[in-house]
């Protein structure tokens, strides 16, 4: 056995005797939490409630790692802080999921990334490469950061998806509630009828809204509760301008006529803006494909006539 394989068997082995001695009786200290957990264990349900973690084991799994994962994640959360961001993340996403639980599938999508690279890591040691510990010692932290942080991207990616589709959708909701305006109904109803309509985003936002001035919250206040979760600029504008309208009594459905129009325009900016970017990315096959191939064409009989030497 050479130098570097006894020293990741013995950095596994130590590795593994400080996790189970530090999961000891009498080496941990028994928090608040664990003394009143057998008195509340029926009111504070399973540590993964159902539904809320997306990337979700077998049910033995969770009973068996379960506290471990849940304890790692609490940890994960006070080494990176801004719960309070990811809270807003998530409702801007439209996710209902706490944000321990994101936590917990971020160190699920870590466990992931360290399984991978240990998996490389083993296929590197059998092929030889025992002479480059720190490098697999890296490749497997690269593999943990990559998980944890890919989980943070996908998020981001949900939120962009989302934004796209409510900004999509709202020149159609505006103009719907134009119409039901004009019809003769009044704001509340005119709402009503256009949640029970739209099968998208807003729709789902709208009858959030709705279900709140239901339950005694007044109605602008649920809009803009709606506008502040999805934050989209062109949303909140249209918020503020149907609550103005409410509140000085200006005609509703010439108000929401402007309003889609705006909506428009801030769609169509958007594509200017997207094809804009796009223009670079669409010149880099150009530059770097079709215009060497090119010169490669032109170049080539002239080069071909000098480099053959006749008899």
């Amino acid at each position: 056995m050479s130098a570097a394989s006894g020293a990741l068997l013995g950095l596994a082995v130590g590795s593994g005797a400080v996790l189970v001695l530090t999961r000891l009786p009498f080496m941990r200290r028994p928090t608040l939490e664990d003394r009143l957990a057998p008195y509340v264990r029926d009111v504070t349900g399973p540590v993964w409630p159902p539904g809320e973690v997306a990337i979700r084991p077998l049910p033995s799994l969770i009973r068996i790692f379960g506290p471990v994962i849940d304890d790692a994640a609490t940890r994960l959360g006070r080494l990176l802080g801004g719960a309070t961001s990811v809270r807003k993340r998530l409702d801007a996403a439209g996710q209902s999921r706490s944000v321990q639980a994101f936590r917990v599938e971020q160190v699920l999508a870590g466990a992931t990334g360290l399984g991978v690279a240990l998996v490389f890591s083993l296929l590197l040691l059998a092929g030889g490469g025992t002479d480059k510990p720190l490098a697999m010692l890296f490749g497997c932290a690269a593999g943990v950061l990559a998980g944890v942080m890919g989980r943070d991207y996908a998020l981001s990616r949900s939120i962009a998806r989302r934004e796209q589709a409510v900004l999509a959708e709202l020149p159609v909701v505006a103009e719907l509630l134009a119409l039901a305006v004009a019809a003769g109904e009044g704001p509340v109803a005119a709402l009503e009828r256009v949640a029970r309509t739209a099968r998208g985003e807003l729709g789902r936002e709208l009858s959030g809204a709705l279900a709140e001035a239901r339950s005694g919250v007044a109605l602008i206040v649920a809009l803009d509760g709606t506008a502040r979760r999805v934050n989209v600029p062109a949303l909140t504008r249209f918020i503020d301008g149907f609550a103005v309208a409410l509140e000085r009594g200006t005609p509703l459905s010439d108000v929401l006529r402007a309003q889609a129009e705006d909506a428009r325009e801030a769609g169509r900016r958007s594509l200017l803006e997207a094809g804009g970017r796009k223009e670079i990315g669409m010149l880099v096959p150009v530059v770097f494909g079709i215009l060497p191939i090119t010169v490669l064409f032109a170049l080539f009989p002239a080069f071909f006539g000098l480099t053959v030497v006749t008899p």
